[in-house]
Protein backbone atom coordinates (compact mmCIF):
# COMPACT_ATOMS: atom_id res chain seq x y z
CA UNK A 1 0.00 0.00 0.00
CA UNK A 2 1.56 3.39 -0.97
CA UNK A 3 0.48 5.87 1.87
CA UNK A 4 -0.14 9.50 1.70
CA UNK A 5 0.99 12.78 3.90
CA UNK A 6 -2.13 14.10 5.34
CA UNK A 7 -4.66 15.88 3.02
CA UNK A 8 -3.89 13.28 -0.30
CA UNK A 9 -5.27 10.62 -1.37
CA UNK A 10 -4.04 7.05 -0.43
CA UNK A 11 -2.92 4.63 -3.77
CA UNK A 12 -3.21 1.12 -3.62
CA UNK A 13 -0.31 0.92 -6.21
CA UNK A 14 1.91 3.66 -7.86
CA UNK A 15 0.61 2.84 -10.82
CA UNK A 16 -2.49 4.01 -9.27
CA UNK A 17 -0.76 7.54 -8.16
CA UNK A 18 0.71 7.66 -11.37
CA UNK A 19 -3.19 7.54 -13.19
CA UNK A 20 -4.28 9.96 -10.93
CA UNK A 21 -1.33 12.72 -11.28
CA UNK A 22 -1.39 12.23 -15.39
CA UNK A 23 -5.19 12.13 -15.73
CA UNK A 24 -5.78 15.56 -13.98
CA UNK A 25 -2.78 17.02 -16.14
CA UNK A 26 -4.47 16.27 -19.29
CA UNK A 27 -8.04 17.10 -18.04
CA UNK A 28 -7.23 20.42 -16.76
CA UNK A 29 -4.92 20.89 -19.79
CA UNK A 30 -1.67 21.02 -18.29
CA UNK A 31 -0.42 18.56 -20.80
CA UNK A 32 -1.86 20.47 -23.87
CA UNK A 33 -3.84 18.57 -26.45
CA UNK A 34 -2.15 16.66 -29.01
CA UNK A 35 1.17 17.17 -27.15
CA UNK A 36 3.68 13.93 -27.09
CA UNK A 37 3.95 12.37 -24.16
CA UNK A 38 7.54 11.99 -22.27
CA UNK A 39 7.35 8.60 -20.20
CA UNK A 40 10.57 9.26 -18.88
CA UNK A 41 10.13 13.36 -17.73
CA UNK A 42 6.85 12.14 -16.05
CA UNK A 43 8.20 9.61 -14.20
CA UNK A 44 11.42 11.90 -12.87
CA UNK A 45 8.23 14.84 -12.34
CA UNK A 46 6.29 12.29 -10.39
CA UNK A 47 9.25 10.36 -8.46
CA UNK A 48 7.76 7.42 -9.67
CA UNK A 49 9.39 4.82 -11.83
CA UNK A 50 8.96 4.42 -15.89
CA UNK A 51 6.31 1.23 -15.25
CA UNK A 52 4.16 2.47 -12.98
CA UNK A 53 3.81 5.47 -15.34
CA UNK A 54 3.36 3.06 -18.71
CA UNK A 55 0.82 1.35 -16.92
CA UNK A 56 -0.80 4.38 -16.23
CA UNK A 57 -0.72 5.61 -19.90
CA UNK A 58 -2.16 2.52 -20.80
CA UNK A 59 -5.13 3.30 -18.68
CA UNK A 60 -5.48 6.85 -19.66
CA UNK A 61 -6.02 5.60 -23.68
CA UNK A 62 -8.80 3.48 -22.25
CA UNK A 63 -10.39 6.66 -21.13
CA UNK A 64 -9.49 8.21 -24.28
CA UNK A 65 -7.17 10.92 -23.18
CA UNK A 66 -4.28 9.67 -24.46
CA UNK A 67 -4.04 7.80 -27.41
CA UNK A 68 -0.74 5.90 -28.57
CA UNK A 69 0.38 5.31 -32.13
CA UNK A 70 3.21 2.48 -33.06
CA UNK A 71 6.91 3.64 -33.82
CA UNK A 72 5.52 7.62 -32.83
CA UNK A 73 4.66 7.60 -29.29
CA UNK A 74 2.10 8.36 -27.32
CA UNK A 75 0.60 11.66 -27.44
CA UNK A 76 -2.57 13.85 -25.60
CA UNK A 77 -5.74 13.30 -27.58
CA UNK A 78 -7.20 15.96 -29.56
CA UNK A 79 -9.72 18.14 -27.82
CA UNK A 80 -12.59 17.61 -30.23
CA UNK A 81 -15.50 20.51 -30.21
CA UNK A 82 -17.55 17.46 -32.23
CA UNK A 83 -17.58 15.82 -29.14
CA UNK A 84 -19.25 17.46 -26.91
CA UNK A 85 -23.13 17.11 -28.03
CA UNK A 86 -22.57 13.03 -27.89
CA UNK A 87 -20.63 13.69 -24.40
CA UNK A 88 -23.71 15.35 -23.12
CA UNK A 89 -26.19 13.14 -24.32
CA UNK A 90 -24.79 10.69 -22.19
CA UNK A 91 -24.35 12.70 -19.14
CA UNK A 92 -27.92 14.25 -19.67
CA UNK A 93 -29.21 10.04 -19.12
CA UNK A 94 -26.54 9.27 -16.64
CA UNK A 95 -25.94 12.59 -14.33
CA UNK A 96 -29.51 12.64 -12.95
CA UNK A 97 -29.38 9.36 -12.53
CA UNK A 98 -26.38 9.56 -10.11
CA UNK A 99 -27.76 12.56 -8.34
CA UNK A 100 -31.28 10.38 -7.69
CA UNK A 101 -29.35 7.77 -6.14
CA UNK A 102 -27.54 9.75 -4.14
CA UNK A 103 -30.81 11.46 -2.95
CA UNK A 104 -32.46 8.08 -2.18
CA UNK A 105 -29.44 5.79 -0.74
CA UNK A 106 -26.21 8.02 0.61
CA UNK A 107 -26.25 7.48 4.50
CA UNK A 108 -26.80 10.54 6.84
CA UNK A 109 -22.91 11.18 7.09
CA UNK A 110 -22.76 11.82 3.16
CA UNK A 111 -25.95 13.91 2.89
CA UNK A 112 -24.61 15.76 6.25
CA UNK A 113 -21.35 16.64 4.13
CA UNK A 114 -23.22 17.57 1.17
CA UNK A 115 -24.43 20.13 3.20
CA UNK A 116 -21.31 21.62 4.22
CA UNK A 117 -19.98 21.21 1.14
CA UNK A 118 -23.10 23.57 0.15
CA UNK A 119 -22.27 25.58 2.99
CA UNK A 120 -18.78 26.15 1.84
CA UNK A 121 -19.37 26.87 -1.73
CA UNK A 122 -21.70 29.83 -0.95
CA UNK A 123 -18.68 31.08 1.01
CA UNK A 124 -16.15 30.90 -2.36
CA UNK A 125 -15.25 34.61 -4.05
CA UNK A 126 -15.87 32.84 -7.31
CA UNK A 127 -14.51 36.22 -9.31
CA UNK A 128 -11.43 35.63 -7.02
CA UNK A 129 -10.53 31.91 -8.31
CA UNK A 130 -8.08 31.28 -10.81
CA UNK A 131 -8.93 28.70 -13.53
CA UNK A 132 -6.97 25.55 -11.98
CA UNK A 133 -9.04 26.28 -8.18
CA UNK A 134 -12.61 26.77 -10.07
CA UNK A 135 -12.37 23.54 -11.88
CA UNK A 136 -10.80 21.43 -8.78
CA UNK A 137 -14.59 22.70 -7.48
CA UNK A 138 -16.04 21.24 -10.20
CA UNK A 139 -14.47 18.26 -10.39
CA UNK A 140 -14.96 17.34 -6.26
CA UNK A 141 -18.40 18.70 -6.56
CA UNK A 142 -19.06 15.79 -9.47
CA UNK A 143 -16.80 13.51 -8.27
CA UNK A 144 -18.46 13.25 -4.78
CA UNK A 145 -22.18 13.27 -6.10
CA UNK A 146 -20.89 10.15 -8.23
CA UNK A 147 -19.35 8.02 -5.01
CA UNK A 148 -22.92 8.96 -3.42
CA UNK A 149 -24.70 6.83 -6.20
CA UNK A 150 -23.42 4.14 -4.71
CA UNK A 151 -22.73 2.18 -8.00
CA UNK A 152 -19.26 1.73 -8.77
CA UNK A 153 -19.76 0.78 -12.30
CA UNK A 154 -21.92 4.41 -13.09
CA UNK A 155 -19.16 6.01 -10.93
CA UNK A 156 -16.33 4.48 -12.75
CA UNK A 157 -18.32 5.61 -17.05
CA UNK A 158 -19.21 9.43 -15.21
CA UNK A 159 -16.11 10.25 -13.96
CA UNK A 160 -14.58 9.11 -17.82
CA UNK A 161 -17.31 11.32 -19.11
CA UNK A 162 -17.07 13.95 -16.60
CA UNK A 163 -13.34 14.18 -17.20
CA UNK A 164 -13.91 14.58 -21.12
CA UNK A 165 -16.15 17.43 -20.46
CA UNK A 166 -13.88 18.88 -18.31
CA UNK A 167 -11.37 19.36 -20.96
CA UNK A 168 -13.65 21.32 -23.38
CA UNK A 169 -14.67 23.40 -20.37
CA UNK A 170 -11.04 24.42 -19.54
CA UNK A 171 -10.43 24.62 -23.50
CA UNK A 172 -13.14 27.39 -23.38
CA UNK A 173 -12.93 28.78 -19.82
CA UNK A 174 -11.23 32.31 -20.36
CA UNK A 175 -14.36 32.98 -23.14
CA UNK A 176 -16.96 31.87 -20.50
CA UNK A 177 -19.22 34.05 -18.01
CA UNK A 178 -21.29 33.36 -15.35
CA UNK A 179 -19.40 31.38 -13.13
CA UNK A 180 -21.70 32.88 -9.99
CA UNK A 181 -24.29 30.77 -11.41
CA UNK A 182 -22.59 27.50 -11.99
CA UNK A 183 -21.56 27.24 -8.44
CA UNK A 184 -24.97 28.31 -7.69
CA UNK A 185 -25.89 25.49 -9.72
CA UNK A 186 -23.81 23.18 -8.14
CA UNK A 187 -25.09 24.58 -4.16
CA UNK A 188 -28.99 23.73 -5.35
CA UNK A 189 -27.61 20.54 -6.42
CA UNK A 190 -26.34 19.43 -3.19
CA UNK A 191 -28.43 20.65 -1.38
CA UNK A 192 -31.36 18.63 -2.84
CA UNK A 193 -29.25 15.77 -2.40
CA UNK A 194 -28.93 16.75 1.14
CA UNK A 195 -32.43 17.19 1.73
CA UNK A 196 -33.61 13.37 0.04
CA UNK A 197 -35.31 15.33 -2.04
CA UNK A 198 -34.55 13.07 -5.32
CA UNK A 199 -36.92 14.33 -8.39
CA UNK A 200 -35.24 17.88 -7.49
CA UNK A 201 -31.62 16.46 -8.00
CA UNK A 202 -32.57 14.81 -10.60
CA UNK A 203 -34.16 17.85 -12.60
CA UNK A 204 -31.29 20.10 -11.75
CA UNK A 205 -28.92 17.84 -12.27
CA UNK A 206 -30.10 17.27 -15.91
CA UNK A 207 -30.28 21.11 -15.95
CA UNK A 208 -26.73 21.70 -15.12
CA UNK A 209 -25.52 19.83 -17.96
CA UNK A 210 -28.03 21.08 -20.19
CA UNK A 211 -26.56 24.41 -19.50
CA UNK A 212 -23.19 23.34 -19.79
CA UNK A 213 -23.67 22.48 -23.36
CA UNK A 214 -25.58 25.96 -24.01
CA UNK A 215 -22.78 27.46 -22.52
CA UNK A 216 -19.90 26.24 -24.57
CA UNK A 217 -21.45 26.89 -27.48
CA UNK A 218 -22.18 30.10 -26.82
CA UNK A 219 -18.69 30.57 -27.40
CA UNK A 220 -17.55 28.15 -29.70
Amino acid sequence: MVTATAGEPVYASLADKAYAAIRDRLIMLDIPPMTAIDDVALAKSLDIGRTPVREALKRLEIDRLVISYPRRGTFATAVDITDLAYISELRQQLEPLAARRAAETADAETLEEFAELADSLEDVDVASLDRDELMRWDLHVHRAIYTAAGNPHLEDTLVRYDNLATRIFCLFLDRMEGFDRHVGEHCALLRSISARDADEAEHLAREHVRGFEEAIRAVV
